[in-house]
C-alpha cells in the first residue's frame, strides 16, 4: 500500500534568524514511517527540518518541509497520486507570526518593518500571533478515499477529556482515527475512532502494529 506519514514540527519564521516551533523530535513518525516500510509498504516520509531524532530512516522516499506552507504544499502536491493511507503526526505550528510592535517607556506601541534581522536594540518586542490553517482539514479533499489518521496531544485534563478532543478531530476533519496521546491521556496511546470504544495501546509499538494492521 502507498502511505504517506508526516513527522517532526513545522516553523513559522519572525525574520531570517528567529522562528516559532513545536516541540517535537520525529521520532514516533520516522518509527511509523520505518514500520510500515518494514511490512512492505511503500511510504513517503514527510520530516520537518527541525526534527531532532537522528535514528534511522528507512522509507525509500524522504521529503523534508520547514513552514506549515511548505508542508501543506507537499501534501497537496501527492494528492493526484494513489494513496492508500495518510499517517499525519507532524506537530503543525498552531501560529505564525502577524505584525510586530515595540513599546515605548510611555506605552506607545510602534509597528516594526519587517527585516532580515528585526533590531532588537530596543529592549522589546510584542508579536501578534495569528492561527496557522489546519492542514489536516484539507486531507479528505486531497485524498479522498485513503484511510486518514490523525493525532491529538493534549496537555491538560484528563482521558476521557484527550478522547473528546479527538473525536471532535474526527467529526471536523472528516477523519478515520486519531491516536491520543500527550499528559491528558497519560502513558500510551488510545487509538480513537468516531463511535467505537478507544483502543489503549501500552506502547509505541502496539501503535505501529495496530496502524499497520488498517494498510493490509
Amino acid at each position: 500500500m502507498n502511505c504517506i506519514v508526516t513527522a517532526g514540527p513545522t516553523y513559522e519564521p519572525l525574520d531570517d534568524v528567529r522562528r516559532l516551533t513545536n516541540f517535537s523530535t520525529g521520532r514516533l513518525g520516522t518509527e511509523l514511517a520505518n514500520d510500515l516500510t518494514r511490512h512492505g509498504h511503500q511510504v513517503t516520509l514527510l520530516l520537518g527540518e527541525m526534527a531532532t531524532y537522528t535514528g534511522q530512516t528507512r522509507s525509500k522516499r524522504v521529503e523534508r518541509f520547514s513552514t506549515t506552507d511548505d508542508l501543506r504544499k507537499k501534501m497537496r502536491s501527492l494528492a493526484n497520486k494513489k494513496i492508500h493511507a495518510v499517517f499525519h503526526a507532524a506537530a503543525v505550528s498552531d501560529f505564525s507570526f502577524g505584525d510586530i510592535f515595540t513599546r515605548s517607556q510611555a506605552g506607545k506601541l510602534s509597528r516594526v518593518q519587517r527585516a532580515k534581522k528585526i533590531p532588537t536594540r530596543d529592549g522589546r518586542l510584542l508579536a501578534e500571533l495569528l492561527p496557522t490553517p489546519k492542514i489536516i482539514s484539507k486531507l479528505r479533499q486531497w485524498f479522498p478515499t485513503a484511510i486518514l489518521v490523525g493525532w491529538k496531544y493534549e496537555a491538560d485534563g484528563n482521558r476521557s477529556q484527550a478522547v473528546l478532543a479527538a473525536r471532535r478531530q474526527i467529526a471536523e476533519c472528516l477523519t478515520d482515527l486519531c491516536v491520543a496521546n500527550g499528559p491528558a491521556y497519560g502513558s500510551g496511546f488510545g487509538l480513537v475512532t468516531a463511535t467505537e470504544k478507544p483502543v489503549h495501546l501500552k506502547s509505541s509499538t502496539a501503535l505501529f502494529t495496530a496502524l499497520e494492521r488498517l494498510v493490509r
